[in-house]
């Protein structure tokens, strides 16, 4: 008959089978290993390559293993109509723009006849999309810091772009997930998915996942309001998705404020964490409000450290630094 301790092993086995294992890079994700800790850059640089390398460090500082951008190829996904309606943007992200020379002849001679003040939803939209070249150095910065640099590619074309830059890895925005066209090209690639269920049911999810398959899968659970309040956060999904896939890596894509909820994702069993980085959450940008800057992320990386270094094995016994002080009250 099995004791106590060995049906403890069994049952901690049994919730975390062996197979529990992604590999990203030179790191190993699941609930044995460290959590890996995704800094998403996203669109805060606002077109700036200075600005993205500032993050880069920030998060290499911080001891994240991954930087996350996002690719969209901009007449794809929006539309013309979209593009063209009237939009308030920081000059500094403007002249950054032309500056790059990513917008058209046609938009510089726009915005610098009504000094900068005649903006379009399309400005931004090409002021926000690094080039080839951009990335590739943007992406051999992160390499030199000792990050993985992956992005979500919102489109199929910007998956055949990142395949070229060659990643290790994607990332599946919860607005993408039931895109299934997109869905089918980046399972194409063959390499490891990050992927996050926001404004999701478990039906849809487990249709991503008869595409994607549970192999070299990593499933993030999200909700997709930004910033998130503490109360809609439904932290205990992270166990519910461990329930219904054992063999999957779970882990938690945040956008509340602070770094509370972020830590008991942790503690519910997250393997990854991801959060938005910025160097200021005043600056321009849609997402910076709902981000971290540089000292939040140091601090919420060192207390889930913290806490796995105290988390132990879940199996109740006599500790070995018990058996002294068990000694002593026999001696007395």
């Amino acid at each position: 008959m099995a004791t106590t301790s060995e049906r403890a092993h069994s049952i901690f086995r049994a919730f975390f089978p062996k197979e529990y294992k992604v590999k990203v890079g030179p790191y190993s994700i699941g609930h044995r290993f460290p959590c890996f800790f995704i800094a998403e850059i996203g669109i805060n640089h606002n077109g700036s390559i200075e600005i993205a390398k500032k993050l880069i460090d920030a998060a290499a500082d911080a001891g994240c293993q991954a930087v996350k951008f996002q690719k969209r190829t901009v007449p794809v996904v929006y539309s013309a109509e979209e593009l063209a309606k009237p939009r308030a943007v920081d000059r500094s992200v403007l002249e950054e723009a032309v500056k790059r020379g990513v917008l058209s002849p046609e938009a510089v001679e726009r915005l610098k006849r009504s000094d900068f003040k005649d903006s379009t939803n399309g400005d931004l939209k090409w002021a926000l999309e690094f080039t080839e070249a951009e990335y590739r150095d943007l992406f051999a910065y992160a390499r030199s810091k000792g990050l993985v640099p992956l992005a979500s590619p919102w489109d199929v074309e910007s998956v055949d772009f990142l395949e070229k830059l060659d990643v290790s890895c994607y990332k599946i925005a919860s607005a993408s997930i039931t895109d299934e066209e997109l869905l089918r090209r980046v399972r194409s690639k063959g390499k490891p998915v990050f992927m996050s269920t926001g404004m999701s049911t478990m039906a849809q999810v487990l249709k991503a996942i008869e595409i994607f398959g549970q192999r070299e899968l990593i499933i993030l659970h999200t909700v997709s309001t930004y910033p998130a309040e503490d109360k809609d956060l439904n932290l205990s999904v992270i166990r519910t998705l461990h329930q219904a896939f054992p063999k999957v890596p779970i882990g938690y894509s945040g956008h509340e404020r602070g770094i509370t909820p972020s830590v008991s994702a942790v503690v519910l069993g997250a393997s990854v964490v991801e959060r938005h980085i910025t160097l200021d959450k005043h600056m321009f940008g849609s997402d910076q409000s709902a981000s971290l800057e540089p000292q939040e992320l140091a601090e919420l990386v060192r207390q889930v450290r913290g806490w796995e270094s105290s988390r132990g094995t879940g199996i109740k016994g006599v500790a070995e630094v018990e058996i002294p002080v068990m000694q002593k009250l026999r001696k007395k």
